[in-house]
C-alpha cells in the first residue's frame, strides 16, 4: 500500500466527522503485545486509562500517529485508534470537541490556519511560544516540539534548476518577469489556497505565475512531475523521502516566508491536567525526531513501500522505548 504525503485538505462538512472518524478507527489491534514494556512500562503507569489517538492521513501522520499509539499502549493506556482522518481542519474538529485526545500537529498549520494569523513568525521557538500561548485559550496544550521541520518548500529536478539558472525562490520571481512561459507549477492539496501556500508565496516575492501555467493535482504526484520535469516547480514537504530519493533540488526560501513547521504534540488540556506524565512520556520521543531521522522514516515509507505502523514500531524498539 502506498500513502501520499500532503497535509489535508480544506474543511470538510463538520456534519460528516463522525463518518469519517468511524470508517478510520480500528481499536488498539496488534499493540497490546507492547504494554508494559521498553522505558516507557518501566516508567509510566496509565493502566485503567482510556486516550484516543488521532492523526492526519498522509504518510508522516500515519508513522507520527502510530509512534503515539504505541507509546501510550506501552504505558499501558487503552488506545483507542482514529489515526488517519482527512484533513487538517477535520482532525482539529475531533480534538477541540473532544474526540480524540491527542495528535501531532505543525507549528504553522497552527498559527496560520487555525489561530488564523497571515502570515508565521521566524524561528521556530518564537512561533512555539506564540502558538502554544494563544491556543491554551482552546483549551489545547502544545507540546514541545520535535527537532523536525516538515515545512512547505518549492522543489525543481536538478536539470531543471540547473537549466534555468535557479537556486532560490527569489530566482523563481526574476524568471516569472524575464519568460514567464517557463515559470510552471504543480501544486497540490492545500497549497493552491493557504495562505502559507502559493497566494502568499507570490505576494511576498512580488510575483504572479499566469494560472494556465498552475496545474493543481494530487500532492502525491507532485514529486514524480517535477523529477520529470512536466511541471518546473513543485510544491513539496521538506521531510518528505522521496525529495532525497528523486535527487529534487529545494530552492532556497532566502526571504524566510514559509513558517516554521515543527511537529508537536497537541493534547486536550483537560486530558493533559488527569494525566500530567504524557509530556514526559512524549519530551524523549520528540526531541529524537530530527530531520534526518523524519526522513529516513517517511522513506521507508513511501519509497521501500513498508506499513506505516511496522515502520513505527521498529523505531521505538530500536530506541528502547518498547520492548
Amino acid at each position: 500500500m502506498r500513502y501520499t504525503n500532503k497535509r489535508g485538505r480544506w474543511p470538510l462538512l463538520t456534519g460528516a466527522l463522525a463518518l469519517v472518524m468511524l470508517v478510520a478507527a480500528c481499536g488498539s489491534d496488534g499493540n497490546d503485545d507492547v504494554a508494559g514494556s521498553g522505558s516507557i512500562g518501566e516508567k509510566f503507569d496509565l493502566g485503567g486509562t482510556t486516550v484516543t489517538v488521532g492523526s492526519k492521513e498522509f504518510t508522516e501522520q500515519l508513522i507520527l500517529g502510530n509512534l503515539t499509539k504505541l507509546a501510550l499502549t506501552a504505558a499501558g493506556a487503552k488506545v483507542e485508534d482514529q489515526i488517519g482522518l482527512q484533513g487538517s481542519t477535520t482532525v482539529r474538529a475531533a480534538l477541540t470537541s473532544g474526540e480524540i485526545d491527542l495528535y501531532w500537529e505543525y507549528l504553522g498549520t497552527g498559527w496560520v490556519t487555525y489561530l488564523k494569523n497571515e502570515k508565521g513568525i521566524p524561528g521556530a521557538q518564537a512561533q512555539f511560544e506564540a502558538v502554544r500561548d494563544a491556543d491554551a485559550a482552546n483549551g489545547v496544550t502544545w507540546l514541545d516540539p520535535a527537532p523536525f521541520n516538515d515545512t512547505y518548500a518549492i522543489a525543481a529536478s536538478s536539470e531543471t534548476a540547473e537549466r534555468l539558472g535557479v537556486a532560490s525562490i527569489s530566482d523563481i520571481a526574476a524568471l516569472v518577469a524575464s519568460n514567464p512561459a517557463d515559470a510552471t507549477f504543480c501544486v497540490g492539496g492545500e497549497f493552491s489556497t493557504r495562505p502559507d501556500g502559493l497566494p502568499g508565496l507570490e505576494k511576498a516575492y512580488g510575483f504572479k505565475v499566469a494560472p494556465d501555467n498552475v496545474s493543481n493535482v494530487q500532492d502525491a504526484l507532485v514529486y514524480n512531475q517535477v523529477d520529470k520535469g512536466e511541471c518546473a516547480f513543485g510544491s513539496i514537504t521538506s521531510t518528505d523521502g522521496r525529495v532525497g530519493s528523486l535527487g529534487l533540488t529545494v530552492l532556497t526560501d532566502d526571504k524566510q516566508f514559509f513558517p516554521p513547521f515543527n511537529g508537536s504534540v497537541n493534547v486536550r488540556s483537560e486530558m493533559l491536567d488527569e494525566h500530567p506524565e504524557i509530556k514526559d512520556i512524549f519530551a524523549p520521543i520528540a526531541a529524537a525526531l530530527d530531520d534526518a531521522t523524519m526522513v529516513g522514516l517517511n522513506a521507508k515509507v513511501d519509497v521501500d513501500g513498508e506499513e506505516p505502523a511496522d515502520v513505527a514500531k521498529t523505531w521505538l524498539t530500536e530506541n528502547g522505548y518498547i520492548g
